[in-house]
């Protein structure tokens, strides 16, 4: 079993609350937060730490504001995954923009060069020993063009990125 990413688009206030802890734990506490929220929500899925290694070439770190693609933020739920059932990392608006904006100015093609499973699994990157040659145009080019997409879109609306890490079923 591995981890999942989520992504939601939030207003950096919600319901007059300005406290990103706090809006999460309101937004993330309901078992029906997917449904909810489903117009803001992207799913990567088991796909994260891959992403992150080709927009970054590391398995967890990386500069800003590439690194605020995948893995960068806030982690808010320090041992909080306990009450929530997962941890949620928060990217401000004012780190959504350059990170968008980074996105929006790389191609896939760039990103893809780093493309390498034997490399990846080397690193630790989850399931990398299970990816194949086509799943770089198979998987990560539509899912990278769709990361591209939701921070263009948060980004325009000034809006924060709540990022879910939570087990795969």
């Amino acid at each position: 079993m591995g981890l999942a990413m989520s992504y939601l688009r939030v207003p950096p206030v919600l319901e007059g609350e300005p406290d990103p802890g706090r809006i999460a734990r309101h937004i993330f506490g309901t078992a029906d937060w997917r449904r909810r929220s489903a117009s803001e929500l992207f799913d990567l899925g088991a796909a994260w730490q891959a992403m992150h290694y080709i927009v970054t070439g590391d398995a967890w770190e990386g500069r800003q504001p590439e690194a605020d693609a995948v893995c960068g933020g806030r982690l808010l739920t320090e041992d909080g995954a306990d009450e929530l059932g997962m941890d949620v990392i928060f990217l401000a608006p004012d780190r959504v923009k350059p990170a968008a904006d980074h996105l929006a100015a790389t191609p896939f093609g760039k990103v893809a060069e780093r493309y390498d499973p034997a490399a990846m699994a080397e690193a630790g990157v989850q399931d990398a020993r299970a990816l194949d040659a086509a799943a770089r145009d198979r998987v990560l080019k539509p899912a990278y063009e769709n990361l591209t997409a939701f921070f263009v879109a948060a980004a325009t609306g000034g809006q924060a990125v709540y990022k879910v890490m939570a087990p795969t079923s």
